[in-house]
């Protein structure tokens, strides 16, 4: 059995901001080890339960935030920032299923350091169901036919993971005080937890359906303001809906709207003036 881990950083048990998960900040190389330490607890219980293949993505920011140097020996890692799929990239139907490890909320919702993608997104959008990163990701795995058996964060994400996915099982590291505040398990309690809910989940997963995304999706990104959305248009096959600031793509399938979504995010993040 093979398993596929995405990890992000803002979900990681004990971070609580920006001085965590941003490369300049004082705190950066304390949260890489934690982040690092709280992975290995997830490999270790997914090999104990029966995996024999575990492949970890690296995916936050940069995606080169895991010490492959303290890495679990076992399992192989994806690091580096230039990827096709970006979070979910060498996820395909060979594995039997996803976990998101350390992931948080979209963009305006409750939660640690909640956000989609880049701060320059205010929303985003298949047909018109709005998602954040767990949900495009999501839909990518299940493109593939892979369920999300698990995901691990803070209270909030959980709630969010728990309406799109029924039957998932969800691991809560921290509860969210406000977007810059946590109360968090120290990492030693967060990685018994994880092992308990890696193995629940894996136990569990015949009884989780992958998130279908729809055929021909048509992906909607709301900015936010008008200089990003500008940027982002200059995408072939994009458009601007007239009196605001989003930006409408018509997609193949959820593969072509992930990629899109990716580039009209590196489009944006060039405005200067907001």
């Amino acid at each position: 059995m093979k398993l596929y881990l995405s990890v992000d950083m803002e979900g990681i048990t004990g971070l609580p901001d920006y001085t965590f998960v941003s490369a300049s900040m004082h705190n950066y190389e304390r949260a890489r080890k934690i982040m690092t330490d709280e992975t290995n607890y997830v490999i270790e219980a997914a090999f104990q339960s029966g995996c024999s293949e575990v492949l970890v993505n690296d995916s936050h920011m940069k995606m080169n935030n895991i010490l492959i140097d303290q890495l679990h020996p076992d399992a192989h890692l994806i690091s580096g920032g230039v990827k096709t799929y970006s979070m979910v990239h060498g996820l395909d139907d060979s594995f039997i299923g996803a976990m998101f490890i350390g992931y948080h909320t979209r963009a305006g919702m409750p939660g640690v350091m909640s956000h989609s993608m880049i701060h320059m997104v205010r929303n985003f959008f298949i047909n018109d169901m709005q998602i954040g990163e767990l949900g495009m990701n999501a839909m990518v795995a299940g493109y593939h036919g892979v369920p999300v058996l698990l995901v691990s964060g803070d209270d909030e994400t959980a709630k969010e993971a728990e309406e799109l996915i029924p039957n998932i099982t969800t691991a809560i590291v921290k509860e969210a005080i406000s977007r810059s505040t946590a109360k968090s398990l120290t990492p030693k309690k967060a990685g018994d937890l994880l092992q308990e809910k890696v193995k629940q989940a894996i136990a569990n997963r015949d009884n989780v359906r992958p998130l279908t995304p729809p055929d021909n999706p048509k992906l909607k990104v709301e900015f936010v303001n008008y200089g990003a959305a500008e940027l982002a248009s200059m995408m072939p096959g994009t458009e601007i809906i007239p009196g605001t600031t989003m930006v409408e793509y018509q997609a193949k399938d959820i593969l072509e709207a992930y990629r899109a979504l990716l580039v009209m995010i590196e489009l944006a993040y060039e405005t200067k003036y907001a």
